[in-house]
């Protein structure tokens, strides 16, 4: 067991293109196979974008995470999922489920923080290849490299609680 702040935070790589349409308002919702094991309502997601970037770009908050077949999904998201129909069945190919992690309170940071600094500075940073959580310890870190009060983007309620990871 460990001690947390409330909300979590973790870290979730997610492609060029995608993270635009975030962070200009144009997807409302993060599409995954599979679902970060703590993942809640108020929880914070920054966002990596692998390449070109290669950076931190920016933190939403979790709305909600709706789990149903990739059909039915499709129903629930495809005005706010930024993606064709064709794209999103090719995604989900031979999936039985699928996540919908809708987003409120976006900010994008002004200065991306890019791989090269987050590995100087972080010195345990890798890249994920899904998601990575933010230990407790890395928060200040965090905030220090983005230049963000990240937990004050959530609209949870902000005590300590005790959770296992």
């Amino acid at each position: 067991m460990s001690l947390l702040l409330s909300p979590n935070i973790l870290v979730l790589s997610i492609r060029s293109e995608y993270a635009k349409k975030i962070f200009d308002g144009k997807k409302e919702v993060e599409l995954r196979r599979t679902r970060p094991r703590y993942l809640r309502e108020g929880d914070l997601v920054l966002v990596y974008v692998p390449f070109p970037e290669k950076a931190l770009v920016g933190v939403f908050e979790v709305e909600k995470i709706v789990e149903e077949h990739p059909n039915k999904l499709w129903n629930i998201v495809k005005e706010k999922a930024g993606l064709s129909r064709k794209d999103f069945k090719n995604y989900y190919r031979d999936a039985s489920v699928g996540f919908g992690i809708f987003l409120k309170n976006t900010c994008y940071f002004g200065q991306p923080v890019k791989l090269e600094r987050l590995r100087a500075e972080w010195s345990d940073f890798r890249p994920p290849q899904c998601y990575r959580y933010v230990k407790p310890t890395e928060i200040d870190l965090v905030e220090s490299l983005t230049h963000h009060n990240l937990v004050s983007v959530s609209d949870k309620p902000k005590s300590y609680q005790l959770t296992l990871l």
